[in-house]
């Protein structure tokens, strides 16, 4: 499944993640996979797909995150696969 994860970052928090991922890498447990990011032009808010099948899995990560952002998580489906059921 897939899952919309909107981060949205203190004024002075995107230099923080971005010192943490360096150091620690994005810190995703096993079995949940990061598919692409998007983050807006006043690097307030970071867009990301996430995958998984786990959704406790997507707990953990947020979890090790949450110090840093706070988050908004929708599970997604493609368009492609939403026109088929029509």
């Amino acid at each position: 499944m897939n899952f919309m994860v909107i981060e949205h970052f203190p004024s002075s928090g995107i230099q923080s993640i971005y010192e943490r991922v360096r150091e620690k890498g994005r810190m995703m447990p096993e079995g949940l996979e990061f598919v692409s990011s998007w983050v807006t032009a006043d690097l307030s808010t970071c867009y990301q797909v996430m995958k998984t099948d786990d959704v406790t899995l997507l707990q953990q990560w947020v979890a090790a995150w949450a110090d840093l952002a706070e988050f908004e998580i929708q599970p997604v489906t493609s368009g492609s696969e939403v026109s088929k059921l029509f």
